[in-house]
């Protein structure tokens, strides 16, 4: 009996450091990175962002009818500008917020390009809220390195290093071609 209680002693010590061990990574660095999330794509095409390593991103979400919408110009500026050096911008359709993307993705898909002329990748329509929240939203809403809590309007940005990193948030108000979110870009790309 003895000999039991020494036993079942031990497996709850090392019970007990693989739980913590398993706690403290969960809030460490493998936390603030993306590339174990696999998302899809419009055409509902499994994507894993690993595939976007040795890239600086821009994951956005984004709606056809927000007072933020012509963002979608400023994203493509941005896009079109720094594209050639190894940035991407990933925009994830949302109708979290207002009832504003309540479009099929075909839909919105012909409102991007006919509208804004968007070539940027376009993903599967996605919550960014609440329970059904993505995998991918909620590592970029609790991380170690940038505000955490919940997107607050459609159009907010979040800046991923070249490794997969979450590196920066903006806010929906801070419009895409601005110096604060091109000079974290550029800075990124210089890496």
């Amino acid at each position: 009996m003895k000999a039991f209680r020494y036993i079942s002693y031990l497996l709850f010590l090392l019970g007990f450091s693989f739980n913590s061990s398993a706690k403290n990574n969960e809030s460490g660095s493998a936390s603030n990175d993306i590339n174990n999330i696999v998302v899809k794509d419009m055409n509902g095409k499994e994507v894993n962002l690993a595939d976007y390593k040795g890239k600086v991103l821009l994951i956005v979400n984004v709606a056809s009818k927000c007072g933020y919408t012509p963002q979608y110009e400023g994203l493509e500026t941005i896009y079109n500008k720094y594209k050639e050096k190894g940035f991407e911008i990933l925009a994830f359709p949302c109708n979290d917020f207002g009832g504003q993307e309540p479009g099929t993705n075909e839909e919105i898909k012909t409102f991007c390009s006919s509208k804004y002329n968007v070539t940027f990748k376009l993903f599967d329509k996605i919550k960014v809220l609440g329970d059904e929240r993505s995998p991918l939203y909620a590592r970029l809403i609790n991380n170690n390195v940038t505000e955490k809590g919940d997107v607050k309007w459609n159009f907010e940005k979040f800046l991923i290093d070249k490794n997969g990193n979450i590196v920066s948030r903006f806010r929906s108000k801070v419009k895409p071609e601005s110096e604060e979110i091109t000079k974290a870009i550029e800075s990124e790309l210089a890496k």
